[in-house]
């Protein structure tokens, strides 16, 4: 769940720390919080701090309540158990957090 910026004098990168993944690409089981997380310091970066700490708080919010979160590394037993909601879900429950 580690955000990540790699910033230089003419540009700015904002990604996940963790790598794409590409074996689970697609099915819809990992948690996308350090994308989002990163899309939060890329706002923060732009001079959009309020909207930044909007989307930190909603996903902090979705996170605390524990029920609609990810499998992948939110749950004991992660993917393998098959226990927690899919990317969709997640994503959805932080959008109605922002409103």
């Amino acid at each position: 769940m580690a955000p990540g910026t790699n910033l230089g004098a003419d540009c700015a990168v904002f990604e996940a720390t963790h790598g794409s993944a590409p074996a689970w690409a697609g099915r819809g089981v990992l948690n996308p919080t350090a994308m989002i997380l990163s899309g939060a310091m890329m706002l923060a970066h732009l001079g959009l701090a309020d909207a930044a700490a909007r989307v930190r708080a909603a996903v902090a919010g979705v996170l605390a309540e524990g029920r609609q979160v990810t499998s992948s590394d939110l749950r004991p037993g992660g993917l393998e158990a098959g226990r927690g909601v899919p990317t969709d879900v997640f994503v959805t429950a932080v959008l109605a957090r922002l409103g």
